[in-house]
């Protein structure tokens, strides 16, 4: 990277076909995105905002235009080769949680270690809950879980591996404000801590407002 930029688009545009013909959910996106910086995707359902994040961590591919993510050209690989680097630098919270139903909380934060062949998941995982304040419930069940609780076992998940980035879409969103709270403080604190960029998906503005910087897209627009 050299020069601290994590993630860097150029001309992205997005396009996908419908009964009424091509329809463009983003157009000639170009933005980026500095080491250890928080940035908030805002804008009114329907702007592009998870299109962009999905086309940022390389889980989909532009119609026009290239990604960048830590050097890599995202848009120049096969979807091995984009899986390869999104195991190597990028960390994931989503809305729904996303956790596996039949592992524990513990188990379940071990998972990226072990799939990356990492000897001493259950130490780090183990770590990886006590910093998001869950040390007494490593071994329940998301079914056993607050929606909050659930919520800092994916943030400890992505956490765990390091990431270079951590997208999350709507990451409050399905909490209430007490809670949604608690885990944006949790989110802030370690992004400083670990200095991971973050780059966020909300339609919350006072979430948006504790980043460093607001994208705001209308229609697939960035707007100035």
């Amino acid at each position: 990277m050299g020069d601290g930029i994590v993630l860097q688009t150029n001309n992205l545009s997005k396009e996908v076909s419908s009964p009424e013909g091509r329809l463009t959910i983003l157009d000639d996106v170009t933005l980026q995105v500095n080491e250890g910086e928080s940035v908030a995707l805002v804008g009114p359902s329907g702007a592009g905002k998870t299109t962009l994040l999905a086309l940022l961590a390389g889980l989909d591919q532009p119609t026009n235009g290239r990604v960048c993510l830590c050097g890599e050209d995202l848009t120049a690989m096969d979807e091995d080769g984009r899986a390869q680097v999104r195991g190597r630098y990028v960390g994931f919270v989503f809305q729904s949680f996303h956790l596996v139903s039949s592992l524990t909380a513990l188990e379940n934060v071990m998972l990226p270690l072990e799939l990356a062949g990492e000897s001493d998941a259950a130490t780090r995982a183990r770590e990886a809950l006590v910093s998001v304040g869950l040390e007494k419930r490593t071994t329940h069940y998301p079914k056993q879980l607050s929606g909050g609780e659930k919520q800092r076992v994916a943030i400890a998940r992505a956490f765990v591996a390091a990431p270079s980035v951590l997208f999350a879409d709507e990451p409050t969103g399905n909490l209430d404000t007490a809670s949604g709270n608690r885990i944006a403080d949790l989110l802030f604190s370690m992004n400083k801590q670990s200095r991971t960029t973050l780059v966020l998906v909300t339609h919350d503005r006072e979430l948006a407002g504790r980043c460093d910087r607001v994208i705001e897209l209308d229609a697939g627009r960035m707007l100035p």
